[in-house]
């Protein structure tokens, strides 16, 4: 398949990750195997790569990506610019990067941090 003429504004071009937790290192890894990664610049924040503007707890607190455009995005909007560096699945996250899906995936990346810290083992 021919790459874009030109990349996707809303694509990841840097994602930010807890190094710490196992879960995390596993999606990462998943991503990193994905069509289209190569372009990704994939930094682990609890190592010390974490992006300029935010704290390094910030960093750690919720997953993190730059984007083409040079915006930097957390929680479900993150994991919609890593997917739209796939081609199989930037379908997907141009379909889901609209209200309601938006919101609706945002909540669900909410509910699911508290149980990310069981993973990596710390507190609340």
């Amino acid at each position: 398949m021919d790459e874009p003429a030109s990349p996707d504004p809303a694509a990841a071009r840097e994602v930010f990750y807890d190094g710490g937790c196992p879960l995390c290192r596993a999606e990462i890894s998943a991503y990193r195997r994905m069509q289209g990664a190569e372009r990704i610049a994939f930094r682990d924040a609890s190592a010390g790569e974490a992006p300029p503007e935010i704290t390094p707890a910030r960093a750690l607190a919720r997953f993190h990506v730059r984007r083409m455009d040079g915006r930097l995005v957390s929680g479900f909007r993150a994991f919609l610019a890593v997917w739209r560096v796939s081609p199989r699945l930037a379908p997907l996250a141009r379909a889901l990067d609209r209200a309601p899906f938006r919101w609706i995936g945002e909540a669900a990346y909410r509910l699911f941090l508290p149980m990310r810290r069981l993973w990596r083992g710390t507190p609340r």
